[in-house]
């Protein structure tokens, strides 16, 4: 039993835009966060983007075909907002035999490649889990600020610019944070989100310091417990795929627990000039 592609690359696309355009007013004006549906999908972009990583255009091939004027409509709206990074990610099912040429005409350029992971829920067993002295539990309201910040500075991003936006994820319908502590500092993070039958993992992240204790399977484990209890179906991840000759951690944690890849996916990036055009 293997997850559609269309309800894969949804969960990806409806927890990014919960994630940022349900976030506070200010926090969205600060960062210059807008959306758009088009073609069926989704197209987020954040004008303000500290670490130009969060504009991206998803879910789309399922309602209405990849087309070269679905990209430049996608390209227009980028534009007008003044995205400084412009992701598109498209499922390869989903790409048209013209999708070289539709590249060429519109600028857009390979990226990076990513493992689609997901795991039917009812069968996830706590195996690979190693013992860890990384404590893990439920976020409250009152450790929002801290978890926030843990999060940011563990993707190495700024924090004053980003962890209110990741902040105001503890206690929002639909979303759960965990924290993985030691003496009762926040060293790792992941938040679920569940929407229907499925849920999206999200925010893995660990300080420096933290790294190779455990931590980030103890938080898939606590995750995989919490779609059980949720009534998912389906629990669904990404992660940067391996090249020859890398090893990335968080594809064999994954893989571990339970986890296979459904696909590998690339990153497909309009070039932006120095006028944000």
């Amino acid at each position: 039993m293997t997850i559609s592609i269309e309800a894969a690359e949804t969960s990806e696309a409806q927890t990014l835009l919960d994630f940022e355009t349900r976030a506070p007013a200010g926090i969205r004006a600060a960062l210059g966060i807008s959306h758009a549906r088009i073609g069926g999908g989704v197209v987020l972009a954040m004008r303000n983007d500290p670490i130009s990583s969060w504009s991206k255009a998803m879910g789309f091939g399922f309602n209405a075909p990849v087309t070269i004027e679905l990209i430049e409509e996608i390209g227009e709206f980028y534009r007008a907002q003044g995205a400084p990074s412009r992701e598109v990610l498209l499922a390869p099912a989903v790409l048209p035999e013209d999708w070289p040429e539709i590249c060429a005409r519109t600028g857009l350029r390979e990226g990076v490649r990513r493992a689609k992971l997901a795991c039917p829920v009812e069968t996830m067993e706590q195996r690979g889990v190693l013992p860890t002295r990384v404590q893990v539990g439920l976020v409250s309201e009152q450790d929002a600020g801290e978890w926030g910040t843990t999060l940011v500075r563990g993707y190495g991003a700024p924090v004053e610019e980003l962890a209110g936006l990741f902040t105001a994820l503890v206690g929002r319908p639909g979303w759960s944070a965990f924290a993985g502590r030691i003496e009762g500092r926040i060293v790792s993070t992941g938040a679920l989100f569940v929407r229907g039958e499925t849920g999206q993992c999200f925010g893995g992240a660990t300080l420096a310091e933290a790294r190779s204790l455990g931590g980030q399977s103890a938080l898939l484990a606590a995750r995989i417990r919490a779609a059980q209890e949720a009534g998912c179906r389906w629990l669904v991840a990404e992660t940067v795929a391996e090249e020859p000759g890398s090893h990335n951690p968080s594809l064999h944690n994954m893989l571990r627990l339970g986890f296979e890849v459904v696909y590998e996916r690339s990153s497909w990036m309009f070039s932006v000039d120095r006028d944000g055009q």
